[in-house]
């Protein structure tokens, strides 16, 4: 038993009250911040997370669709430091937040964190939970940890 449902509240595992349910998964590589960013934003990069894109200028207020059918609007532009936008595969109803943040760790390493929020229910979180993990399995590759 959950201790909010002892709390005698319904909410399930990942659920807000007012961002719909959530999903945050980091990971922790040996690049550094500019490694990791230069990374993320290069073609290979934003294959892995954002999908096939072209054309387009990495800044807020700057819309994007991908070749496999992910459309949306990046909010939060900070190099080296975040990156918020709206982010919809096709076939959802509503667009989601993800955000990716750069944390500095210890000796050279950075933590990537992936937190997505406003997703329409627990299947659709676990599948993201595995979606960003999988990214995150990819990037550490990359590193070659």
């Amino acid at each position: 038993m959950s201790n909010d449902w002892a709390a005698g509240t319904s909410k399930a595992v990942g659920q807000t009250a007012s961002a719909g349910f959530q999903i945050g998964v980091r990971r922790t590589l040996p690049m550094t911040e500019e490694q990791a960013w230069s990374f993320l934003t290069s073609a290979e990069g934003l294959k892995l997370w954002l999908g096939e894109v072209s054309g387009f200028a990495l800044q807020a207020g700057e819309s994007f669709v991908s070749e496999e059918g992910i459309s949306g609007e990046f909010r939060v532009v900070k190099p080296k430091q975040q990156l918020r936008l709206r982010w919809k595969p096709s076939g959802w109803a509503a667009p989601s937040t993800l955000q990716i943040r750069l944390l500095p760790a210890s000796s050279g390493r950075t933590t990537i964190s992936f937190h997505q929020e406003q997703l329409d229910g627990p299947e659709t979180r676990e599948r993201m939970k595995l979606h960003w993990e999988h990214v995150l399995d990819e990037i550490r590759r990359y590193t070659g940890e």
